[in-house]
């Protein structure tokens, strides 16, 4: 009997696990590799009484207008900050809280510290930035009073380009280390207890302990974790963005999204906010395979 034959009896043994995974796959192709059909009108001159096939052809020349704009480089600037930024400042928080709930003994504290960095994460994007209107306003926010008490005079922190992106990223970080920390906690607890005690026998400190068995026992899911975080660079958080974005913070909060949003949605431009989209979608692409690529050869670690 051949491997192929091998292959197909197995399956065939197994089939009603195999059935079950139809409509997941269903799904991707419909919602997922079905719309990318619609990725030609980036190449057109989209029209949507002539449909895809009927507009015009064009080339490339929604991505040359895209690249030859004065606003290229502002929103390429914008969104590779944020994301760098972001990859920087919020990538290791999650990792550092992780560590801190598994050194924490007291059962209680630990569950308390868990449920109350966890609840941020169940709060609307809408929420939360409601939350920065009302605190951050000059006319009675609290952080405004605080610093007013200090002689400081009321700052319009949502106005004021210099301060978008410290409150991105910093309510970022408030929202989402909880939650995305439980991943970290859980590896945390598959790592072998007495490697500990081996440690701890052999003079280790509690930072020794960390650093030489808590990290190394956890670096495969934070290779992952990074690679996806990569995987997914040049998508900075469009709603948030969108809801914090005005006029007189647009020259720091203005990113790629958001313009595919304002010319496509709001203008009706299909062809070039798909152009730029697509133009988006790649750079995220060709990361992840660089990124995936290198993972695999350095650390040994990779998603394939």
């Amino acid at each position: 009997m051949t491997e192929r034959q091998k292959a197909w009896k197995y399956i065939f043994a197994r089939y009603d696990l195999y059935l079950m995974l139809l409509l997941p796959l269903a799904w991707y192709a419909v919602f997922q590799y079905g719309p990318m059909y619609g990725l030609q009108i980036a190449f057109r001159d989209f029209n949507p009484a002539f449909g895809f096939l009927g507009s015009e052809w064009v080339g490339f020349e929604n991505f040359e207008r895209f690249f030859s704009s004065y606003y290229f480089g502002r929103l390429l600037w914008n969104t590779f900050l944020i994301s760098v930024l972001s990859l920087l400042i919020a990538f290791p928080i999650p990792i550092v809280l992780a560590l801190l709930i598994n050194e924490i003994r007291n059962t209680t504290l630990k569950k308390t510290l868990q449920n109350v960095t966890y609840m941020p994460h169940f709060i609307s994007v809408v929420v939360i930035v409601g939350m920065l209107d009302l605190f951050l306003n000059p006319d009675g926010g609290f952080i405004n009073i605080i610093l007013g008490s200090f002689g400081i005079e009321p700052i319009p922190f949502m106005e004021k380009p210099e301060w978008f992106k410290t409150l991105f990223i910093s309510s970022n970080i408030w929202q989402s280390m909880g939650w995305q920390s439980i991943i970290y906690v859980a590896s945390l607890a598959g790592i072998d207890p007495q490697l500990y005690e081996a440690a701890k026998m052999d003079g280790a400190s509690r930072l020794q302990r960390i650093i030489h068995v808590s990290l190394p026992g956890i670096f495969p899911v934070i290779i992952i974790m990074l690679i996806l975080d990569i995987g997914q660079f040049m998508n900075v958080g469009f709603e948030k963005i969108l809801l914090m974005q005005n006029n007189l913070n647009l020259e720091s909060s203005d990113v790629i999204q958001t313009f595919v949003y304002r010319n496509g949605i709001l203008n009706g431009d299909y062809s070039y906010s798909a152009a730029i989209g697509l133009f988006n979608s790649l750079i995220n692409f060709f990361l992840l395979i660089l990124i995936n690529r290198y993972a695999r050869k350095k650390a040994e670690t990779s998603l394939w």
